[in-house]
């Protein structure tokens, strides 16, 4: 009994929740892309965490929401990079080989499966809409980071318009990967250099510009 007259556990830190919806997330993955998302239950989701679908609910609005730790990954570590981001110094450079080590392919039981994943937002409505609603939630981070670097008004439209630039690029090339590449044939070595190669690219398309 607590001190205050209250019985059970103590109540979870933070940082615990975050590693079980981290949980989650990964035991959805592995049944989306085993079974397909219509085939799976909140009921098995929360059997291969060890926990009962209620804590699922508790977590997430509903199955294809379990994602959203996974495909949020990644958002803080570039928009550090951007706040570092040295006057002269190349785009791809300041991030390009940051993000494959913890962009939303790599926050995952392995980066085939992640790959997998991506590649079921083409078909899966709901997976898509969490997938363009986490790039929704990255652009202002982006563009806050730029603005600090610039030494810019948060509000200011050209860092938003970076942002939007640089956001997009993004997606395209984790895309790009997912769809065309990432299809678990090559070996980690091998994948992990064209997933790098491919995000490089899709910088240094941002950092020229359009003509």
């Amino acid at each position: 009994m607590t001190a205050g007259g209250r019985t059970g556990r103590p109540p979870l830190t933070e940082e615990r929740k975050a590693e079980i919806r981290l949980e989650i997330a990964r035991a959805a993955v592995d049944l989306f892309v085993a079974q397909g998302v219509a085939a799976t239950t909140g009921e098995q989701i929360g059997q291969a965490v060890g926990v009962s679908a209620r804590t699922v609910w508790r977590y997430f609005p509903s199955k294809e929401a379990c994602v959203r730790p996974l495909f949020a990954a990644g958002i803080e570590v570039v928009a550090e990079c951007l706040r570092a981001w040295r006057p002269g110094q190349a785009l791809e450079e300041a991030i390009g080989d940051a993000v494959p080590a913890d962009s939303r392919l790599a926050h995952s039981p392995d980066r085939a499966t992640m790959g997998a994943l991506v590649r079921l937002t083409r078909d899966e409505p709901g997976l898509r809409a969490e997938w363009l609603q986490s790039y929704d939630e990255a652009e202002p981070a982006f563009a806050r980071a730029l603005a600090e670097r610039a030494g810019l008004p948060a509000d200011d439209l050209r860092p938003t318009i970076q942002a939007a630039m640089l956001n997009a690029a993004l997606r395209a090339a984790a895309e790009h990967y997912a769809w065309r590449v990432a299809d678990g044939t090559a070996d980690p070595a091998t994948a992990e250099a064209e997933l790098t190669a491919t995000m490089r690219s899709a910088l240094a398309v941002v950092a020229g510009g359009l003509s």
